[in-house]
């Protein structure tokens, strides 16, 4: 497997600070387990909330705010059922009465470049610009949605997600932020901090811990 991040960014992946493009370069049997806080986790008005709850049965997104909530991020390579390559992007929120999982797995696409598929049942599908940004992190801005049956989120529901990440010298950590907006009622999600990387070797087989339940073909 060459790795989907090196795939669809092409020659910019060399354009990476080194300690990102290790994080990244996620293929044959390698994956990263990151451990951090969250210095800060936001939510929108009030009328986000029942958006949020009902994410979280799924979990996409979900509704606590908090701050220094510790934080676990869990990518591992592998083909899923379809026979694509695939990167778990699980991340784990310990809340001090609650644990909170916003799952993901991203897929490289022939046609459409990278796809996030979100949820424990892929409910939804998005397809995903990447670039790297001027200090070797890479950013990431979220296109169209789509449900499992193919059809398009609504327009009066669609957000706009970006994620930016990038590895602070300074700091010896990575950095994450992550907004998700309404182009109309402004912020719905998001969260910003810190981690620290382990690479780990899966050679022997990825748990399904960190599959979905149900694997959907949407691009």
């Amino acid at each position: 497997m060459t790795g989907v991040f090196e795939r669809t960014l092409g020659a910019d992946f060399a354009k990476l600070h080194p300690r990102m493009r290790d994080r990244l370069a996620l293929s044959d049997g390698r994956g990263m387990i990151g451990h951090g806080v969250m210095d800060r986790i936001w939510r929108g008005p009030g009328f986000t909330l029942p958006f949020l709850w009902l994410g979280s049965a799924r979990h996409i997104l979900f509704p606590e705010r908090g701050r220094n909530v510790p934080f676990t991020i869990e990518n591992y390579p592998y083909v899923d059922g379809y026979g694509r390559e695939t990167v778990s992007f699980v991340r784990t929120f310990e809340f001090p009465r609650r644990r909170r999982r916003f799952d993901a797995q991203m897929v490289h696409s022939a046609q459409r470049g990278l796809v996030d598929y979100l949820g424990t049942h892929q409910h939804l599908a998005v397809d995903l610009a990447v670039s790297v940004r001027p200090d070797g992190g890479f950013r990431i801005r979220s296109g169209e949605f789509r449900f499992r049956d193919g059809t398009h989120l609504p327009r009066a529901l669609t957000v706009t997600a970006a994620v930016d990440e990038w590895f602070d010298d300074g700091r010896g950590q990575f950095r994450i932020e992550v907004a998700v907006v309404h182009p109309r009622f402004g912020p719905v999600f998001g969260y910003e901090g810190g981690f620290g990387a382990r690479y780990v070797d899966v050679g022997g087989g990825v748990s399904g811990a960190v599959k979905p339940l149900r694997e959907k073909v949407m691009d």
